[in-house]
C-alpha cells in the first residue's frame, strides 16, 4: 500500500468506488470518466506503479487480471471491448498504481 495512491486508497475503502467485483487479489470499479458507456478498471491489491515494474513474481497476478477482464466484461453487458494499460507518464498514465481499462459499448 502507498499512502498517497488513490487506488491504494479505493483499495482499503477509505475511498469509496462503484465496486463490481472483488476478490483477494484484485478490485473492479467503474472509472470516473468513462470513456465509453461501460468502462471499469481492473486494480490490483498490491501497490505496483506500473507494468514496467513487473516481473516474473506478477505473472500469476497479471494473468489473473487479464482472465478476469472478458468475464466483467460479458457480465457488464459486452460482447467486445477494449482492453487498455497507461505505461508511464509518457505512455498517459495518471495514476501509478497498475491497472486495467475496460472500455465498450454494449
Amino acid at each position: 500500500m502507498s499512502a498517497d495512491c488513490i487506488f491504494c486508497k479505493i483499495v482499503s475503502g477509505a475511498i469509496p468506488s462503484k465496486k463490481i467485483y472483488e476478490d483477494e487479489d484484485v478490485i473492479a470499479f467503474n472509472d470516473i470518466k468513462p470513456a465509453a458507456k461501460v468502462h471499469f478498471l481492473i486494480v490490483p491489491k498490491l501497490h505496483v506503479d506500473s507494468l514496467k515494474e513487473c516481473d516474473a513474481s506478477h505473472r500469476a497476478l497479471l494473468g489473473n487480471m487479464l482472465l478476469l477482464a472478458p468475464k466483467l466484461a460479458a457480465e457488464q453487458g459486452l460482447r467486445g471491448f477494449k482492453t487498455l494499460i497507461n505505461t508511464g507518464r509518457e505512455g498517459g498514465q495518471e495514476v501509478f498504481h497498475l491497472h486495467i481499462h475496460i472500455i465498450g459499448n454494449p
